[in-house]
């Protein structure tokens, strides 16, 4: 009987297995929580991992009915446990213990590594935990790039199935790339810059500063690269410092977490709302430096540790909450003071300090919708499609005044470099 099971299961074109193996599942946990739900549609095309956890299932449904109930899971469970990793088999159990059924597609979406948000939404609607199960902090034996992936679970998401699964399915593949390669960029622009302008304190005293094709220039706004490519010059080594180390100690853990594309998301808008924002609030001042972008990661982690307090188990985090408000604080001091400096040559003022409050608003707003839920896809987020529209529009808005209001408002700029 099994082997019929087995062996006929691959070539059904119809019923209820074709729909769940074809689908991409949300579970809906009921009033009483004993029904589970195929919302959803997606093509998935099944690897042979699949095919082995399929083959696995059919032997506890021979009914092929998609599901198979609490005591027939407890028992795939119980024979099979050898082969499933324990955090995995916890989540299952958790999952087993808050419906009546288990589904073909989430079991197999698990078990290959394709999570989807539906595992998390079933525990946690049902008020329910994982039970009888140990914190990740009392693994024993792990090696040290472990102990990493492990510290930056505690650092960044606040619930502990969450970590595990993270700790479970992380492979440095690919490796955080994208910050360590900006700041890289950033770090050997000053140097050239350094030897250039043979200084590296202080740099934007320097008559050939400005000259660069680099930083925005208000006379020189309608080279759109400019709006980007600010944040590879730095007024100094301590302008650098400081942003660099933000950049590194936030957006390193934050882009092993949720992504190259979700971080990089955010911090180029962060970018791109510092530029704009200097443009139509600070008209006659250039902009230097990633500030927009660091401002924008780490506003929106902070945001999300405060809105998630109890869960988020790093260590000392109000001593280090409040140590990165410090950082923030005499960064953003520093450019309020250098802007109001007298300049070294005037008519043209000192870099602005707007690109800091265009990346905050940035971080509280997109940024804490994009890292709210690491494992949902942002086209599911309403939320994360309201802030992005009222960004776009901010940005049309600000477009439309750098293409008029310059001329409209009589506005006397400095010249150019």
């Amino acid at each position: 009987m099994e082997e019929e099971s087995s062996s006929s299961s691959p070539k059904m074109t119809s019923g209820t297995r074709e729909t769940a193996v074809n689908s991409s599942p949300a579970v809906a946990a009921h009033s009483e929580g004993e029904e589970i739900e195929v919302l959803e549609s997606t093509d998935v095309v099944p690897t042979a991992s699949e095919e082995q956890w399929k083959s696995m299932f059919d032997k506890y449904d021979p009914e092929h009915s998609g599901f198979i109930s609490t005591e027939r899971f407890r028992d795939l469970l119980a024979t099979h446990s050898s082969e499933i990793d324990p955090h995995k088999l916890e989540v299952l159990l958790a999952l087993a213990d808050g419906n009546g059924k288990i589904c073909y597609q989430d079991f197999v979406n698990l078990m290959t590594n394709k999570r989807s948000n539906s595992f998390r939404r079933a525990i946690l609607q049902g008020g329910r935990q994982l039970k009888g199960c140990s914190s990740l902090r009392d693994e024993v034996g792990l090696g040290l790039s472990q102990r990493l992936v492990r510290h930056i679970a505690y650092e960044t998401l606040p619930r502990e199935v969450d970590r595990k699964w993270y700790f479970d399915s992380y492979t440095y593949c690919p490796p955080p790339w994208l910050i360590l390669a900006i700041t890289i960029a950033e770090v050997a622009v000053f140097m050239y810059y350094g030897v250039k302008l043979d200084r590296l304190v202080l740099q934007v005293s320097s008559p050939s500063f400005l000259k660069s094709p680099l930083p925005y220039h208000p006379q020189l706004r309608a080279q759109g690269w400019r709006y980007l490519s600010y944040i590879f010059m730095h007024t100094g080594i301590e302008h650098l410092s400081l942003n660099m180390a933000m950049q590194l100690l936030v957006g390193v853990p934050l882009e092993m977490v949720h992504g190259a594309t979700r971080i990089g998301l955010v911090y180029v808008c962060g970018v791109l709302a510092g530029s704009l924002a200097v443009s139509v609030t600070d008209m006659t001042a250039p902009v230097v430096g990633s500030s927009g972008g660091v401002y924008a990661l780490v506003s929106a982690h902070l945001a999300n540790v405060v809105m998630n307090w109890s869960g988020m188990k790093c260590q000392f985090k109000l001593f280090r909450m409040a140590m990165a408000l410090v950082c923030m604080s005499v960064e953003f001091g520093r450019a309020v003071w250098l802007r109001f400096y007298p300049p070294a040559f005037p008519p043209c003022p000192n870099p602005s300090f707007v690109a800091h409050l265009g990346g905050v608003v940035v971080g509280l707003t997109l940024g804490v919708v994009v890292l709210h839920n690491y494992e949902q896809k942002l086209q599911e987020q309403s939320l994360f499609w309201i802030f992005f529209c009222v960004y776009t529009l901010f940005v049309l808005c600000a477009v439309f005044w750098n293409i008029f209001a310059y001329s409209l408002l009589d506005v006397r700029l400095p010249p150019p470099p």
